[in-house]
C-alpha cells in the first residue's frame, strides 16, 4: 500500500486532507481521518473512489461518511458533503497516465537484498555445519574413553570393573 501512495505523491491530497466538519468531541474531521475511523486504507479507497462514476462515487463515500462512529459530524449532510468531497478526486485519465509508474514502484525489488540474504543464509549455516562437526570430533575432557553420562568405575552395563 505504502508503494502506490507514495508513487501517487499529492494527487489525492486534496480530497485526503479535505474537511468533513467536527466530530462530538469537537475534533476537526477530515477525509483521511474520518476513513481510518472506519479502517478502511484512506489511499486506496480514494483510488477506488477516483475510478467510479462521479455519482457511484459520491454516493459510496456517503455511506462511509454516514457510518462513522457515532455518527456523521454535526451540521453535515452526508449527500451534499460527499458530492463536494468527491470533486476533488483526480479523474481516471491521471490515475491510468500513473499507473506504470505504480507497477514499477510496487515490483521493484532491489536485487542486492536477495543476494545479500542468500550470502547471509550460506555462511549461517557454513558456521553450524563447522561448531556441529568440531564438537563430534573433540572428546569431552577428563572423560578417559568412558561414555557420557557413566558413573566413573563402571561399564555402561552397570557392573564394577
Amino acid at each position: 500500500m505504502t508503494n502506490v501512495a507514495s508513487a501517487l505523491g499529492s494527487e489525492f491530497d486534496a480530497f485526503l486532507f479535505a474537511s468533513v466538519g467536527w466530530d462530538k468531541n469537537e475534533m476537526a474531521l477530515s477525509v483521511v481521518s474520518a476513513l481510518a475511523r472506519l479502517d478502511v486504507d484512506p489511499w486506496n479507497e480514494a483510488a477506488t473512489l477516483a475510478r467510479l462514476p462521479k455519482s457511484a462515487a459520491a454516493s459510496r463515500l456517503a455511506g462511509l461518511l454516514a457510518d462513522l462512529p457515532g455518527g456523521p459530524p454535526a451540521h453535515f449532510d452526508p449527500r451534499r458533503g460527499a458530492a463536494r468531497l468527491v470533486a476533488l478526486l483526480p479523474r481516471e485519465s491521471v490515475i491510468e497516465s500513473l499507473k506504470p509508474q505504480i507497477v514499477e514502484t510496487a515490483n521493484a525489488v532491489p536485487k542486492y537484498h536477495i543476494a545479500a540474504f542468500l550470502v547471509l543464509a550460506v555462511l549461517m549455516f557454513g558456521v553450524q555445519y563447522l561448531n556441529a562437526s568440531h564438537r563430534l570430533a573433540t572428546p569431552v575432557e577428563g572423560s578417559g574413553g568412558a561414555v557420557a553420562g557413566a558413573e566413573p568405575g563402571k561399564t555402561p552395563s552397570g557392573s564394577a570393573q
